[in-house]
């Protein structure tokens, strides 16, 4: 049975920084590529990040210098840590292998 469980989510003031976790199991976590999407309150699901099983990266255009994805593989886990968080950052994240999806961490930027 696959798992993906995100956590580290909650409320952070504009500015500020988090990091969230998506923890892995009932795959061969190494060999897979990850992604990170977000959902904002009446808006679509987004992809945010992405990364490969070999560590390659790609973003989004609203985040990229900002927010960093990452893995650890004798964890398997993945990382994604937010930067210089604005209120449109906003949202549910998610974490996502192949048709897999975890149910989410909320993230609210706000003073």
């Amino acid at each position: 049975q696959v798992q993906l469980v995100e956590s580290g989510g909650g409320l952070v003031q504009p500015g500020g920084s988090l990091t969230l976790s998506c923890t892995v199991s009932g795959i061969m976590f190494s060999i897979n590529a990850m992604a990170w999407y977000r959902q904002a309150p009446g808006k679509e699901r987004e992809l945010v990040a992405t990364i490969t099983s070999r560590g390659n990266t790609n973003y989004a255009d609203s985040v990229k210098g900002r927010f960093t994805i990452s893995r650890d593989n004798a964890k398997n886990t993945v990382y994604l840590q937010l930067n210089s968080l604005k209120p449109e950052d906003t949202a549910v994240y998610y974490c996502k292998q192949g048709l897999y999806w975890g149910k989410g961490t909320l993230v609210t930027v706000s003073s």
